[in-house]
């Protein structure tokens, strides 16, 4: 089989039963379709075995998260595409070929994207990758069409298919080959960041992410975590650290981070005024965690050829956005992205 779609589900038997139908439907010829259950409580696997015989079930003997998971079940898969797709999304007719055919004809591009929408608010861009994912030079991701928590309607604004930073986890094709020859994704981030540190260690590798708006597929979000979770917070905030560490050149480590203590530190702060007080803690955490694996961290750093990646926002786009009103990806000027090689100059060394 060249395609293989994989479903990766932890307690997720009403996102299957809703949305499993529109995958059948709207599959292609020599495709697989896959649940990886990750060691479920609820009744999804017995479920599948009832009303979707067709679709195959990997059942993970333990709950590794989303990069675990995925690792796991498709260790055993054997395909040369793999489409990783969250349990709640419904896809729409056509959503396959596009992308497909972009990689086919394009070897140089490892992974790629369709254009998410919200399920709930279809004519809006979804917060888990919108039109595709870029980061700044400070490491903090965004989308087309979503900055933080303003997100776009989709008035055909982004529908060119073009290069991006980051391609979106809830719905990701990704070359086979080269997901198992380079260790697919980092275990311990266990959930969130872990698809946008695997595609930066591709570009170290010279490889493209692409997003294809020419594919769409309309994303529920937050089934898992909520949006407001400490939990998540802890996650984001320690796995964005740990993927800095990984895979920055080495001229701009030491002021990145010396620039993230400082900005981690307002945002604990910030947390803790507004009451938060468990997302504070969950900054807090997030660094004495880091701290405390730094040798492995320092190991898999060892492992990378850096280089000056493409799709870098040469800025803070913390400060364009909450003190300097920037509330759409086109207003950030095409010109303060970077190339692939180039060094980042002097002047945006600002915090």
């Amino acid at each position: 089989m060249r395609i293989a779609i994989v479903i990766l589900n932890w307690n997720g038997r009403s996102f299957l039963k809703k949305f499993l139908p529109s995958v059948l439907e709207h599959n292609e010829p020599d495709t697989r379709i896959i649940v990886a259950d990750n060691n479920s409580h609820d009744d999804s696997v017995s479920m599948l075995r009832q009303e979707f015989p067709t679709v195959e079930i990997i059942q993970n003997e333990t709950n590794g998260g989303f990069a675990k998971g995925y690792n796991d079940a498709l260790s055993q898969v054997e395909a040369d595409y793999y489409i990783l797709l969250n349990s709640d999304i419904e896809v729409t007719a056509g959503w396959i070929k596009p992308i497909i055919d972009l990689m086919d004809n394009d070897a140089s591009i490892a992974a790629c994207q369709p254009l998410i929408r919200s399920y709930h608010s279809p004519e809006h861009f979804e917060y888990a990758g919108a039109a595709g994912g870029f980061i700044d030079e400070f490491g903090y991701p965004f989308c087309r069409g979503r900055l933080f928590q303003h997100i776009e309607k989709d008035m055909g604004q982004y529908n060119d298919t073009r290069e991006v930073f980051w391609a979106t986890g809830a719905c990701l094709f990704v070359r086979a080959d080269l997901f198992r020859k380079h260790g697919g994704f980092d275990e311990d981030f266990f959930a969130h960041m872990e698809e946008i540190d695997f595609c930066w260690r591709m570009k170290h590798l010279g490889f493209k992410i692409m997003v294809c708006p020419d594919s769409v597929v309309y994303h529920v979000g937050g089934g898992t975590l909520p949006k407001k979770s400490s939990f998540k917070t802890y996650l984001n905030m320690r796995n964005n650290i740990t993927m800095l560490y990984k895979n920055l050149p080495s001229e701009r480590l030491v002021f990145v981070f010396a620039s993230r203590l400082v900005l981690d530190g307002i945002a604990a702060f910030k947390f803790l005024f507004d009451g938060g007080f468990d997302d504070f803690w969950a900054v807090i955490r997030a660094h004495m965690s880091f701290y405390r694996r730094f040798p492995k961290h320092k190991h898999k750093r060892g492992l990378i050829q850096h280089r000056n990646v493409s799709q870098v926002y040469i800025g803070n786009v913390v400060i364009d956005h909450f003190l300097k009103g920037v509330k759409k990806f086109s207003e950030i000027r095409k010109e303060k992205f970077t190339s692939d090689g180039m060094v980042l100059p002097n002047h945006s060394r600002t915090v």
